[in-house]
């Protein structure tokens, strides 16, 4: 009775394995992609553990000329940062782009919430690129902010590219965004 069990739970043991391997090869047939703006490192690390559990390719949107300490400064209603976000069509330049954009299917595109929406060194990188006809994926990291508004304003302004919802990963562990992914 004993061998039995023991047989019962090898072979549950290796069910569940193929499944869960047959499930990530379905999964990485759609190419994804990590694009993501940080300013401070904490949308950085967010995005890096979501590359980990998606096994998506990593992008880094860069502004052509760093944001400085004083840039940031959203107290100072001269700063850089403060001075893009009161203009709605302010397009900070980026370094760089996608390179083979075309191979991915689904992006997701991350960043610091700024003003309650989404810096728009954001909406340069969108409008740099063309993403129709891929999933686009906003996540977030915010002190207090939801996701809500800044996604509300993305789907607005790009209406037609195929957004789905997206999550703040402020302290978000792995399980739980495996959880997430599985969700969508």
């Amino acid at each position: 009775m004993k061998r039995i069990t023991i047989i019962i739970c090898a072979l549950t043991a290796i069910c569940m394995t193929i499944c869960a391997q047959q499930k990530q090869k379905e999964y990485k047939k759609t190419k994804t992609l990590v694009a993501y703006f940080s300013a401070t490192g904490v949308t950085k690390a967010a995005a890096e553990k979501l590359a980990e559990v998606t096994g998506s390719d990593i992008y880094v949107i860069q502004p052509k000329v760093p944001y400085t300490d004083a840039d940031l400064n959203w107290h100072n209603k001269k700063s850089r940062s403060s001075v893009e976000m009161a203009d709605p069509t302010s397009r900070p330049a980026i370094k760089g782009k996608v390179e083979k954009l075309n191979d991915y299917d689904t992006v997701f595109i991350g960043y610091p919430i700024w003003w309650n929406t989404t810096p728009r060194i954001i909406n340069t990188f969108i409008e740099a690129n063309n993403l129709k006809g891929k999933t686009v994926v906003p996540f977030c990291t915010s002190g207090s902010s939801s996701i809500k508004n800044s996604a509300e304003e993305l789907k607005k302004a790009y209406p037609s590219l195929k957004w789905k919802d997206g999550k703040r990963l402020n302290g978000i562990s792995k399980k739980e965004l495996q959880s997430w992914i599985k969700g969508m």
